[in-house]
C-alpha cells in the first residue's frame, strides 16, 4: 500500500457501517491497515461484515469488531466509546455516517416527530459523539474526524428540506470542530455524496426512468458507489489529508458543477 494512504495501527470507529456507505469505508480502511469497529443497530449484520473483513485481511494488519449502537440514544454512543476504548485503548478516526430520513415531502408538511427525530440523529447526536471521542485525540493530538453530509445540504429542494437543512448542518459542524480542535493537531471535514447505489437511496434510483435521467444529468453518466466514497474517506483520514481541515469534499461525478437536481 502507498505510505502517504497508510493506516496501519489506526484505530476508526464508523457509525452506520453494517452496508452502504460505512461499509464500504470500514472494508476501505481496514485493507489500508486499520482496525475498524463496524456498528449500527443489528449486532448479527455487524457481526457479519467485521467477519468478512476478518476474512479477507487475515494476513494482514487490518481487522474489525462488532458492536450494536442505536445513534439516536445518547446513552448507547457513550457506551460504544467506552467499548471500544476498553478493546482497543483509542479512537483515531471517527466516520460519522450514520443518518435517518423519515419524511419525504415538503416542509410545510413535516410534524414535529419527524423534523426533531432528522436533527436528533443527523445533527444533535453527531456531535455528542465528536465531543466524546475528541478529548482523548486532543490528549494525543492526532486525529481526523468524518461527517457524512450530502449534496443536499448545497441547495434548497422540494421533498428533502429537512433532511438538506440536517446535512447543511453538518457541513457547518466540520468547519467549527476544524477551528475548535486545529490546535490540537485533529483535522474535521466533511464529505458531501451525490446520489449513490445504497439502500439509503433506494427510492432515488430504483425506478429505470428516474435512474436513466439521474445518469443523464450527471457529466461522469452514472450513478455513485458506496466505494466512490470510501476513497475520499481514506484520504481525509490518512497522511495525504493531513493538511485538509474545516472542508466539505463534493464527491458527485460532477452534478453540483452541471447544476444537477438529483446530487
Amino acid at each position: 500500500m502507498t505510505a502517504m494512504f497508510d493506516l496501519t495501527g489506526k484505530v476508526a470507529l464508523i457509525t452506520g457501517s453494517s452496508r452502504g456507505i460505512g461499509k464500504a469505508i470500514a472494508e476501505a480502511y481496514a485493507r489500508q491497515g486499520a482496525k475498524v469497529v463496524i456498528t449500527s443497530r443489528k449486532l448479527d449484520a455487524c457481526e457479519a461484515v467485521a467477519a468478512q473483513i476478518n476474512e479477507e485481511n487475515y494476513d494482514a494488519p487490518g481487522e474489525a469488531m462488532a458492536a450494536a449502537c442505536n445513534v439516536s440514544d445518547a446513552a448507547q454512543l457513550k457506551a460504544l466509546v467506552a467499548q471500544v476504548m476498553g478493546t482497543w485503548g483509542r479512537i483515531d478516526v471517527l466516520v460519522c455516517n450514520a443518518a435517518v430520513n423519515p419524511y419525504h415531502g415538503p416542509m410545510s408538511g413535516i410534524d414535529d416527530g419527524a423534523w426533531e427525530k432528522i436533527l436528533q440523529v443527523n445533527v444533535t447526536n453527531v456531535l455528542k459523539l465528536c465531543n466524546m471521542v475528541l478529548p482523548d485525540m486532543a490528549a494525543r493530538r492526532d486525529g481526523a474526524v468524518i461527517l457524512i453530509s450530502s449534496v443536499g445540504g448545497l441547495k434548497g429542494s422540494m421533498n428533502l428540506g429537512a433532511y438538506a437543512v440536517s446535512k447543511a448542518a453538518d457541513m457547518q459542524l466540520a468547519r467549527n470542530l476544524a477551528v475548535e480542535w486545529g490546535p490540537h493537531n485533529i483535522r474535521a471535514n466533511a464529505i458531501a455524496p451525490g446520489l449513490i447505489k445504497t439502500d439509503f437511496a433506494r427510492a432515488l434510483w430504483e425506478d429505470p426512468e428516474a435512474r436513466a435521467r439521474a445518469e443523464a444529468a450527471y457529466p461522469l453518466g452514472r450513478l455513485g458507489e458506496p466505494e466512490d466514497i470510501a476513497g475520499t474517506a481514506i484520504l481525509l483520514a490518512s497522511a495525504a489529508g493531513s493538511f485538509i481541515t474545516g472542508q466539505t469534499l463534493v464527491v458527485d461525478g460532477g452534478g453540483v458543477a452541471a447544476g444537477n437536481r438529483y446530487s
